[in-house]
């Protein structure tokens, strides 16, 4: 028997801690020994059981993103993995589709979701396909779970924008998980940093830092402090609006690409302006396995570090999703071993 985070009924009082049968690795998986899992938006869908959460099966243990060390593999994967510090990724696309055969997993419209589809990691071992865990070298298991969704995701966004150095990138949501990763990737690409968010940031002389609580108040802050524009607007705020005001800002050419859509969805643009200038509006809800492997790397070479806010353990992951709202400056982890 191993402990685990059990999701029984939609609400969080359908969230209980307790005992079930350890699970076995079957054919092309391995099996996790869990130390850390993060908490996340996606969690809060299923538990609440809306949007993707409400197609989900109860019973089911939840945990997107779970570190810790393969102990037994199934059929048809190499012993010596065994041993081996992983990280899961937590999207498992079919590898049958045209998308998978172009290497372009995160487009794949028949991906599940590891601790949604499946039972996930918020528990002390867990079973998932062997490509879903990525070494994460000499990683910390709280980083790694921190870095497993939100680096890949925000690389995949700013490389499918094309974002090149010199050019200059607009990042709103910026004091959030996503948002400090993306700030910090887009310089590493050579961008120049906007960086826009409701809570005070510091990011240093070499960017642009505006306090806006909503769509018109960042457009007024953008039309002053950047009035020629932007090459690429990011956001990761999840409110449509914040979207429709970077897009108001984009130079001719420009991009806007968006991770999240879970605060307000209703987005509304001027058509007219929008092909007129050659625009594109992109969306990015996961990421490629090469994408994975990268920005693990990138964490590991110190390039990236994404923030962490609190830890709870594993005992008390109702109050870790209870209490989410309270950290939007950081990673939520939940320490299972």
């Amino acid at each position: 028997m191993v402990r685990a985070a059990r999701l029984t009924a939609h609400g969080l009082d359908g969230l209980r801690v307790e005992d079930v049968a350890a699970p076995e690795p079957a054919a092309g998986e391995v099996l996790v020994a869990v130390e850390t899992v993060g908490v996340n938006q996606l969690d809060l869908n299923l538990i609440a059981g809306v949007g993707p959460g409400a197609a989900v099966r109860l019973p089911r243990t939840l945990g997107l993103d779970p570190a810790g060390t393969i102990m037994a593999v199934g059929t048809g994967v190499d012993p010596a993995r065994v041993g081996e510090r992983v990280v899961v990724k937590p999207n498992v696309p079919c590898g049958a589709c045209t998308w998978c055969a172009q290497g372009r997993e995160a487009d794949c419209p028949a991906q599940t979701v590891i601790g949604g589809h499946r039972d996930g990691g918020a528990a002390e071992l867990v079973t998932v396909p062997e490509r879903n865990a990525v070494d994460r070298r000499d990683l910390d298991a709280a980083i790694a779970s921190a870095a497993a969704h939100s680096v890949p995701i925000v690389l995949n966004a700013l490389e499918t924008a094309g974002v090149a150095a010199g050019e200059r990138v607009l990042v709103t949501g910026a004091s959030g998980t996503l948002g400090q990763v993306a700030v910090q990737l887009a310089r590493y690409l050579g961008a120049e940093v906007v960086a826009a968010s409701r809570q005070p940031l510091e990011l240093g002389p070499d960017a642009t830092v505006l306090r806006a609580s909503s769509p018109g108040e960042l457009a007024a802050e953008l039309a002053s402090a950047v009035p020629d524009g932007v090459d690429v607007a990011l956001d990761v705020s999840g409110h449509a609006g914040m979207l429709a005001a970077g897009v108001g800002a984009l130079r001719w050419g420009g991009r806007a690409v968006f991770c999240s859509a879970s605060v307000e969805t209703s987005l509304e643009l001027d058509a007219r302006a929008f092909y007129l200038r050659r625009l594109r509006l992109i969306g990015v809800a996961s990421a490629d396995h090469a994408q994975v492997r990268r920005g693990m790397g990138l964490v590991a070479d110190g390039v990236v570090r994404p923030p962490i806010a609190r830890r709870y353990p594993l005992d008390r992951i109702a109050d870790a999703y209870r209490e989410f709202g309270e950290h939007r400056t950081g990673k939520v982890i939940v320490d299972v071993a």
